[in-house]
């Protein structure tokens, strides 16, 4: 039986890691990110993925192993997803506050192996080792957080037995983060630009500062207005939005998009005002969110042409067609390409 480690990153900045031994048998044990010995298959070949981080990061990396999707591709998804990839079933989730997954469908499905990524918390662990009582099936759990994504990759891919993809793809993010790096590297931090990202169509629903969901954001040296809050996410006031004035507005949301300039409450807001508002592009995955996963790699790329277009460099939508190559497995052509960006 090989032994494979995975430790979770600490406070400190150590990442979640897999090491792993040469194949020896047909199963081997890992440590995932809370601390649980999971036996997992050596070579897992039907894998479910326990929430949407956690799909789109088992796409990328072994799409073949898939048993469905968690919840069903939009008809604007599928000319960005591979064609053996479109159709497969959606089974549900069993993570977050959407949790939709019956047991009996997870067993129908058959998996060798169940894998989360995320949020890594005393809940997550109960509910793994709760279905993996309850089903029998390996249930590994990895730390999603956004600095983590190189060293995940690599994890994930010796998990699945797929050490070859997961170090290119490990490689472009190692690429992305200092491509980042050298841009921030020009620009003052009391220069970066405020940043409030709207969530929904009132875009009165955002994300806090340290949150899964917005940490997009401070990676890139945006300024989140939103302090730190004990969920993450909150709802808050058109005035209290007013009263931060955000130079630059993310949105999620198409309607808060086409919306907000004739919203009498967003008036006066220097992001608005200024035409500062961008609407990120969302299929198949989000750039912001929608999940938070690998899908925020060019979520990256993209947010620095829009807050520093004066030093981001190189033809965007020739690098979004790159990732979308090397990630998804399918070329945007140019008109596709256009809708995407709001071109």
């Amino acid at each position: 039986m090989t032994h494979v480690r995975l430790t979770a990153w600490v406070a400190g900045g150590l990442a979640a890691v897999l090491v792993a031994l040469p194949a020896a048998a047909e199963t081997r044990t890992i440590t995932d990110a809370t601390g649980r010995q999971v036996e997992v298959p050596a070579d897992p070949e039907r894998v479910f993925a326990a929430g949407p981080p956690a799909a789109t990061l088992l796409y990328t990396l072994k799409p073949r192993a898939m048993v469905g999707w968690v919840r069903a591709p939009r008809d604007a998804d599928l000319p960005f997803l591979r064609p053996d990839s479109r159709d497969l079933p959606a089974l549900g989730w069993l993570t977050g506050k959407g949790d939709t997954l019956n047991l009996e469908v997870l067993l129908t499905a058959r998996p060798d192996l169940i894998v989360d990524y995320g949020t890594v918390n005393a809940t997550y662990r109960d509910l793994a080792e709760r279905v993996q009582a309850q089903t029998g099936t390996p249930y590994a759990l990895i730390d999603g957080s956004f600095p983590t994504i190189p060293a995940t990759l690599r994890d994930l891919g010796g998990l699945l037995a797929e050490p070859e993809r997961s170090e290119v793809l490990a490689t472009y993010a190692e690429a992305t983060f200092a491509e980042i790096d050298a841009i921030l590297a020009t620009v003052p931090e009391d220069q970066r630009p405020t940043v409030y990202l709207a969530r929904g169509p009132e875009g009165i629903e955002t994300a806090a500062r340290g949150s899964i969901n917005a940490e997009i954001i401070e990676r890139a040296g945006g300024r989140n207005v939103v302090e730190a809050g004990p969920d993450g996410l909150a709802i808050v006031s058109p005035e209290q939005v007013q009263a931060w004035a955000p130079e630059v507005i993310v949105t999620i949301d198409a309607d808060f998009a086409a919306n907000v300039g004739a919203m009498p409450e967003w008036q006066g807001i220097p992001a608005v005002r200024e035409g500062r508002v961008h609407l990120a592009p969302s299929a198949p995955f989000g750039f912001i969110d929608s999940p938070p996963s690998v899908n925020r790699l060019i979520g990256l790329k993209w947010l620095a042409h829009k807050l520093y277009p004066a030093q981001a460099k190189g033809d965007l939508r020739a690098e979004v067609a790159g990732f979308y190559t090397l990630f998804y497995g399918v070329t945007p052509d140019d008109a596709a390409l256009a809708g995407l960006l709001g071109e």
